[in-house]
């Protein structure tokens, strides 16, 4: 009777350690720890070994080096044997195969200890060795997924730069491998969606399922926290809408419908609007929900003067013409390097390509109301792709006439109106800023203030006018226009086209 009950109690005591190390060792394939190096370790200190794993050409993938006959290990990573047993100078090896899916050749797992291998060491080794070859089936089909994604988003950004260069043809040919008739239509919007970096690979599988992958989403190369949606359908705005309704700090700005061609010009129409959307209640803003100077103007001179300005770069060839029309819009609203991120170009080809522009149009672009003028002329090409009625095309009309009308003026008195209140000389600090190029430190001098303060007035009266105007772009050069309408500001300098330039027009 005793030694039954001391059989059975062994067979208890057995069990109980097995059910220890299974447990712990079955931890190891919960999604939290799912690390091949962690179950060597693992193994390491359960079993009171040096172990290693390593593939047939002695790569050591996981574990500490152990020193292995070459022989002994081309023959169980070929699958002549299985697993080998043997004393060497006094060590304990036990060596199992452990596959790895194909097209990776199978590895070793080794564990060397000074005492023999007893029954529960040796089924920890294979058990380990099992779920060893589970965890690298998981990591390979993780990785799988994650080249796929990585690979997919590449060509989705592929697929905007060319778009934003107005190369639809290739554009479409690109999206028509994996997103057929995602492209098939002349016309689409464009959204940035803006949450935190930390949270935007989610915010973009989120903003695929909102449009129902009936969007060209891509993750902003520029922009860490932002998210660039093409959009075909109308539906989408209402979708992101709804998606950034119940996410705190996520908010989205769109631009108007534009045609593919122009969605380097409907991307900086959607940064605007994001803007505007940081301020409101309901994180959303749409280009077309505010006033726009060049709205407010009349149509037939504004596509004069605006055919005049651009005028110089008609002669190049069309794609020429194209990059520096894009490279120009996005230069004008981001940094070089951001410019370059977006189009996927070097920050010098964008500088080369913003010297170019300013030497055909014979400007400054370091003067912000000429900076403003020529942005209101690349806004008002793409909203008056067709010559209005009256327009004659031959470039008489001058910004100071476009920037008379009654309605324009009301526009402008109201907008910079809204610093007035303030105790602070708010319009005083914002009108010499601009004039000296939005450099703090000379408009200090000139006002006899601290650099930190005209940059405090500055960021006091974005809040006022919904609008960023630290950061250079849509919204800053609206309020420039503004000064320039109630005579605040000098008007810019645009003299044309240069005569005997290589890129002016030949005269016979």
């Amino acid at each position: 009777m005793a030694g039954r009950e001391d059989g059975r109690r062994q067979r208890a005591s057995g069990a109980a350690e097995h059910a220890g190390w299974a447990e712990e060792l079955l931890e190891h394939l919960r999604p939290a720890g799912r690390d091949p190096n962690r179950v060597v370790a693992w193994l390491a200190g359960t079993a009171h070994a040096a172990v290693s794993l390593q593939d047939g050409t002695g790569r050591l993938l996981a574990g500490a080096r152990v020193r292995l006959d070459e022989g002994l290990v081309a023959g169980i990573t070929s699958g002549r044997i299985a697993s080998a047993a043997l004393e060497d100078r006094g060590r304990h090896l036990r060596l199992v195969r452990v596959d790895r899916p194909h097209p990776a050749p199978a590895a070793v797992l080794a564990v060397a200890r000074e005492e023999p291998f007893d029954r529960r060491v040796f089924d920890i080794v294979t058990h380990t060795a099992q779920v060893l070859e589970l965890l690298l089936a998981g990591h390979e089909s993780t990785a799988a997924g994650l080249r796929l994604r990585r690979a997919t988003s590449d060509l989705r950004l592929a697929i905007l730069q060319l778009l934003m260069v107005e190369d639809t043809v290739s554009a479409r040919r690109v999206a028509a491998g994996l997103w057929p008739g995602l492209l098939d239509t002349d016309t689409a919007c464009v959204y940035v969606v803006e949450g935190s970096p930390a949270e935007r690979d989610r915010l973009a599988e989120e903003c695929l399922s909102a449009t129902g992958e009936g969007a060209l989403v891509v993750r902003c190369p520029a922009r860490d926290a932002h998210v660039i949606v093409l959009a075909p359908r109308d539906t989408a705005g209402r979708e992101l809408r709804s998606l950034v309704g119940s996410r705190p700090g996520v908010f989205v700005g769109g631009s108007t419908r534009q045609g593919l061609a122009r969605t380097a010009a409907a991307y900086g129409q959607a940064v605007s609007a994001l803007a505007v959307a940081r301020f409101r209640p309901g994180k959303a803003a749409l280009y077309a929900e505010r006033p726009h100077p060049e709205r407010l103007m009349d149509p037939a001179a504004l596509h004069d003067w605006t055919a005049a300005v651009l005028g110089p770069l008609d002669t190049l060839a069309h794609h020429t013409r194209a990059e520096l029309l894009a490279t120009a819009r996005l230069g004008l609203e981001f940094t070089a390097v951001d410019t370059a991120k977006v189009l996927g170009v070097s920050r010098n080809t964008v500088r080369a390509r913003m010297d170019r522009v300013e030497s055909l149009l014979r400007t400054d672009f370091a003067d912000l109301t000429v900076r403003a003028a020529v942005h209101l002329a690349l806004n008002a090409q793409v909203g008056l792709a067709e010559p209005p009625s009256g327009a004659d095309g031959r470039g008489g009309a001058r910004l100071t006439d476009l920037l008379a009308g009654p309605a324009l003026r009301t526009w402008a008195v109201d907008l910079l109106g809204r610093l007035d209140p303030d105790g602070r000389p708010l319009r005083r600090t914002l009108r010499t800023w601009i004039a000296a190029g939005g450099n703090a430190e000379r408009a200090a001098q000139k006002l006899g203030m601290h650099a930190q303060t005209v940059r405090e007035h500055v960021r006091s009266a974005e809040p006022v006018l919904e609008r960023q105007l630290l950061a250079s772009g849509s919204d800053l050069y609206e309020v420039v226009l503004a000064h320039l309408v109630t005579g605040d500001l000098d008007q810019p300098l645009l003299r044309g086209t240069k005569p005997g330039h290589p890129d002016a027009p030949v005269h016979g």
